[in-house]
């Protein structure tokens, strides 16, 4: 399990910078197309996966779609990451929000959709997913695994594995490579901090560029 101390310090940084440290060790693990339910939304947490299958209205009879096991699954400080295939129906909304902000969870990825917008910033509760529709998961979702490995975006991410996000996007950080990848962004962003520095005090942003090693 990927330490404590070392998803904060993952999570201080730019999904920016962490996309370049990914590309240094060989992965890509930019999740695309979830936009936070607000700006200034950011999360950081290792991912308590959930797999979903959907159907028409009717499809799963009697079903709740197991919101209360998700939430019952995720420890304090994990992000809750559903994967169901993009599908425009709700997978969670405020009052699930509610309760995981009360146990701790550190936010809520969904490759498909939520609803209620509103409570979920009321509740400051960060939330990343493809679509926000009122439209109920009831009898149309059914939940098929909690706690293995699924595919968000294109993107293969196995609980335990580090998710990031802020208002540029979204990285997944594999488990086995998270204190090497935070080794390598934490000195991507201090030559990031020292450019800044120096072009303050005159130097061009091509002689920045030159000096230091990312753009």
């Amino acid at each position: 399990m990927v330490p404590d101390h070392i998803v904060a310090r993952l999570g201080a940084l730019y999904t920016s910078t962490l996309s370049n440290a990914l590309e240094d060790v060989g992965e890509d693990g930019v999740i695309q197309g979830l936009p936070a339910a607000a700006p200034g939304m950011r999360l950081a947490g290792r991912a308590m996966c959930v797999m979903q299958i959907t159907g028409p209205a009717g499809a799963f009879p009697g079903s709740d779609f197991n919101v209360g096991g998700m939430i019952d699954a995720a420890a304090p400080g994990d992000v809750v990451v559903v994967a169901n295939s993009g599908h425009p129906v709700s997978s969670w909304g405020g009052t699930a929000s509610y309760a995981a902000k009360l146990k701790g969870v550190a936010g809520l990825v969904v490759d498909g959709g939520v609803r209620d917008r509103e409570e979920m910033i009321e509740h400051a509760f960060p939330v990343f997913s493809r679509h926000f529709v009122p439209t109920t998961g009831r009898t149309r979702i059914r939940v098929v695994e909690i706690g293995g490995t699924v595919v968000v975006s294109g993107q293969k991410v196995a609980t335990g594995d580090v998710i990031v996000a802020d208002g540029t996007g979204m990285v997944s950080i594999p488990a086995a490579k998270a204190e090497k990848i935070l080794s390598i962004a934490e000195a991507l962003q201090a030559d990031d901090e020292q450019a800044v520095s120096e072009i303050a005090k005159g130097l061009t942003f091509t002689q920045a560029m030159a000096k230091f090693r990312k753009i």
